[in-house]
């Protein structure tokens, strides 16, 4: 398991679909999950220290966590099946784990909300990671010198597998990357 962090909520300009983009806490690999508006704005509320006048859905799950006398211990992104992340949450319960199946969206809000950790498998990472030239802000094949892959192909089954993040690479702007630091 990897630990990461919240970089960024992002809109693609090509289609206004949210990502929300993982950072590892200790390298330079980014993980983009496509979420829906209303988790995105469940997260970015948290993150932004927006107070609301009554609970959001994920609060409400909180507090529902809290009194059931348990509590959040981490969450993991732990799968990627056909563009599709998985992740669990953790829970202790009475002195043991319990893993919850869940999307990474609710997931990722109910971690921000208990300031919890959050991690990724390798496996996923290795799926779905990027790396990012600093110089740049252009993804890199990871381990791949540049100059090797010029006259390379990509084949169709590659490209169907980075279909769900090709345009939105494409659209990103990357100025700002480093400006929110956790």
């Amino acid at each position: 398991m990897i630990e990461m962090n919240i970089d960024s909520i992002r809109v693609s300009l090509m289609n206004y679909q949210r990502v929300v983009i993982l950072k590892e806490k200790e390298a330079r690999r980014y993980l983009p999950i496509w979420i829906g508006p209303a988790e995105a704005d469940a997260i970015a509320v948290k993150l932004q220290g927006v107070n609301v006048p009554r609970p959001l859905t994920h609060d409400l799950l909180t507090s529902i966590i809290d009194s059931l006398g348990a509590t959040i211990d981490s969450i993991v992104v732990n799968d990627l099946k056909s563009d599709t992340f998985y992740a669990k949450i953790i829970l202790n319960v009475d002195g043991g784990k319990l893993e919850i199946d869940s999307r990474p969206s609710d997931a990722l809000a109910l971690a921000v909300r208990a300031e919890v950790a959050i991690y990724a498998d390798e496996a996923v990472l290795d799926k779905a990671g990027i790396l990012l030239d600093e110089e740049t802000g252009k993804p890199l094949m990871e381990g791949v010198d540049e100059a090797d892959t010029k006259d390379r192909k990509v084949s169709e089954e590659e490209m169907k597998k980075m279909s769900a993040f090709y345009d939105f690479i494409n659209t990103l702007d990357l100025d700002d990357f480093d400006k929110r630091k956790s």
